[in-house]
């Protein structure tokens, strides 16, 4: 036995299996075992490799193993390896695709199940059968979904970064008046991630494309729940606080989730049968949650173009997300520029990938706006207005929670166990053409 090289001598790292046999002939080869499975299982051995070499005296006949063993081949480590399945006589058994490893197979619009087109796409789409190691790779690899999954999964991280610096300058547990923002920033954190899962494994089948989407306009419905919760306590006008609609705003935005996720995930069923009602109805589910959440923001507008107030940092960032917004809403409505020109933004360009970099940057210039409105506010708010309660903020993010959960459930069971869904599977889940299978 001797030490492994370093780690930056290693190229590989793949399964392969030795058998019970000894290797016949003898051939220079280093393994370095990094898993060994089965029974007594040994674990990770990293410090440690085997190593058996050509000589003249016929030693360095490989251990016996009759086990899968993950390995590490050190530089050269392929050819070497491919030399001993040749010369090994049945001691190696290793898949011809981990030595030639592929991405998976990409299809154009008439290869695929029409549940799975998208207007203006020609190319670039996955197998509508795919596996979820499948749908993994295929982020790494330039498809139709591709741009549309890393939009949203990057700023993922950029949203929890904010949050991270949030919680260690702002007192979350204990302080009622950040409340609100805590609901907030988890919100703004969600629904990209939602959304980048599900453009990942949309193409598992045509019933986890539909459950997906479900999930996807949940998070949605109570991202629009959680801008409620911070304008409610943040941007309500002066001589609004206090008012009905101030003491029954969240109570709203929580039906407003439930009319918006209800909405989105029935127009689902409706996508072969009648495309332009279906886009109608998700297009209308959002923008009336949206309408009704930037009511107090519409009135501070209105109140300053008159002159009754004084131009501030948090309106100017108010007015960015307000410009991104309808821009998110013209994109999703319109498929442009994809339907000018068919195929020329299969993979780079297409309204999807702009409608989510538009959400992206127009969330971010609202949780400045928020952030902003918080602290300018803060003094006012405290003496004029109830502190938020945690019934109203964190309470109400769990009931929205659960009752939004509970409709992606109902809709899920109509979906896999309704009776007209043997018409929609046989409709939806058909296979690519023979000639271009996976290989």
């Amino acid at each position: 036995m001797k030490r492994a090289p370093r780690r930056r001598d290693l190229d590989y790292f793949f399964p392969v299996k030795i058998c019970g046999y000894h290797l016949v002939g003898k051939i220079k080869l280093k393994v370095f075992p990094v898993w060994r499975g089965g029974r007594g299982g040994q674990g990770w051995a990293w410090g440690r490799c085997m190593r058996w070499e050509e000589d003249g005296g016929g030693a360095g006949q490989p251990p016996r193993f009759d086990c899968p063993v993950w390995c590490i081949l050190c530089r050269g480590g392929r050819a070497r390896l491919r030399q001993a399945c040749q010369r090994g006589g049945g001691v190696f058994r290793l898949p011809t695709d981990m030595l030639s490893f592929k991405l998976p197979q990409l299809f154009d619009i008439h290869q695929v199940p029409r549940v799975f087109r998208e207007d203006g796409i020609i190319s670039g789409y996955r197998h509508p059968r795919s596996s979820a190691l499948d749908c993994i790779l295929s982020s790494f690899q330039m498809t139709n979904e591709t741009v549309n999954i890393w939009t949203h999964f990057l700023p993922t991280w950029y949203f929890l970064w904010r949050f991270s610096v949030l919680c260690s300058s702002l007192d979350f547990l204990s302080e009622s008046y950040t409340w609100p923002l805590l609901v907030y920033m988890l919100l703004i954190c969600l629904y990209p991630f939602t959304s980048s899962c599900a453009h990942t494994f949309s193409t598992m089948s045509a019933e986890a494309r539909h459950i997906c989407y479900f999930f996807d306009y949940g998070a949605l419905s109570l991202y629009s729940l959680g801008c409620a919760i911070s304008y409610g306590s943040y941007v309500m006008p002066d001589c609004w606080v206090n008012t009905w609609l101030h003491r029954h705003f969240v109570p709203i935005a929580i039906g407003n989730t439930l009319v918006c996720t209800s909405l989105s995930c029935y127009s689902r069923f409706l996508e072969l049968q009648f495309p332009r009602k279906s886009k109608v109805l998700r297009t209308a589910a959002f923008v009336y949650p949206f309408i009704f959440d930037n009511i107090p923001l519409f009135y501070r507008l209105l109140l300053c173009c008159g002159g009754s107030c004084s131009h501030s940092e948090a309106l100017s960032s108010h007015c960015y997300h307000l410009i991104f917004a309808f821009l998110t809403c013209f994109l999703f409505a319109s498929h442009l520029p994809e339907r000018l020109a068919p195929g020329r933004f299969d993979y780079i360009g297409h309204s999807h990938q702009l409608f989510h970099i538009c959400a992206v940057v127009g969330t971010h210039f609202q949780m400045e706006a928020v952030l902003a409105d918080m602290a300018s506010r803060r003094g006012w708010l405290i003496a004029h207005s109830a502190v938020p309660s945690f019934l109203g903020t964190i309470g109400a993010l769990a009931v929205g929670f659960l009752l939004n959960m509970g409709l992606i459930a109902f809709f899920s069971a109509i979906l896999l166990f309704a009776p007209h869904h043997t018409a929609l599977h046989s409709s939806t889940t058909s296979q690519p053409s023979s000639d271009c299978k996976d290989q």
